[in-house]
């Protein structure tokens, strides 16, 4: 029997903080920034920060002259190369198709920027259908973007499966109301650092699993015995 998994893309599949180190030292470099701005761009960064506030921030702080529009369709267009998708995830990935599994990702974005990662790391080769929310006019945590995913891959969200994903919020809960059973990916990249707890303090609705990477989560699927 088929079954449905869809993932969530920064910081679950792909991880955001070494990727934007990456595009810091390249941005400090070709503007001529100062020694120590490299981690000035990093430690003011956040993942969740809305990218046309971050680069307010930094045309202030270093006195640019593009603006704030120039650097954010830069970060789209050049991010992406720096991303990886590491072996371990790819193989797993790979593992779960071979067994039957239909696989998605859903992930809030800027189209071009999420849909260049995507490519860039050949995700688009791994799974069966790919919901985001900059291309679709509609974001997680609604639950219509994860039907919409679903049904990319052949299912019905109403017929159960599972959401991979690190945000409480836009996946656990979102994916929960959809339909689907949830696995948390306590991700310390994303979120500082690891939460003692097993389920965030900010958590709408508990996930079914907690794992602390997306290598276990893909474990626990292929170990699992029903459909969600």
């Amino acid at each position: 029997m088929a079954r449905l998994a869809l993932f969530d893309l920064d910081d679950t599949l792909i991880a955001l903080p070494p990727a934007f180190r990456r595009f810091a030292v390249e941005f400090a470099g070709q503007r001529g920034l100062p020694e120590d701005s490299v981690e000035w761009l990093v430690t003011t960064w956040h993942p969740l920060q809305e990218r046309n506030v971050y680069f307010a921030k930094v045309c202030e702080h270093f006195a640019l002259e593009e603006s704030v529009e120039d650097l954010w369709r830069h970060y789209r267009h050049t991010m992406p190369q720096y991303v990886v998708l590491r072996d371990e995830v790819r193989d797993g990935l790979a593992a779960l198709r071979q067994a039957g599994w239909r696989l998605g990702i859903v992930t809030n974005g800027e189209a071009g920027n999420q849909l260049g990662k995507i490519e860039r790391t050949g995700l688009d080769r791994l799974v069966d259908s790919v919901a985001v929310s900059g291309a679709l006019g509609v974001r997680k945590p609604d639950a219509e973007i994860f039907r919409i995913a679903a049904e990319g891959a052949g299912f019905a969200s109403a017929d159960g499966g599972w959401m991979v994903g690190d945000n409480p919020a836009a996946d656990i809960a979102g994916a929960a109301a959809a339909g689907l059973r949830t696995i948390w990916v306590d991700s310390p990249e994303a979120w500082g650092t690891r939460n003692p707890s097993p389920q965030p303090p900010s958590a709408p609705v508990p996930a079914d699993v907690v794992v602390g990477d997306v290598v276990e989560a893909i474990a626990r699927l292929l170990s699992s015995d029903d459909a969600g």
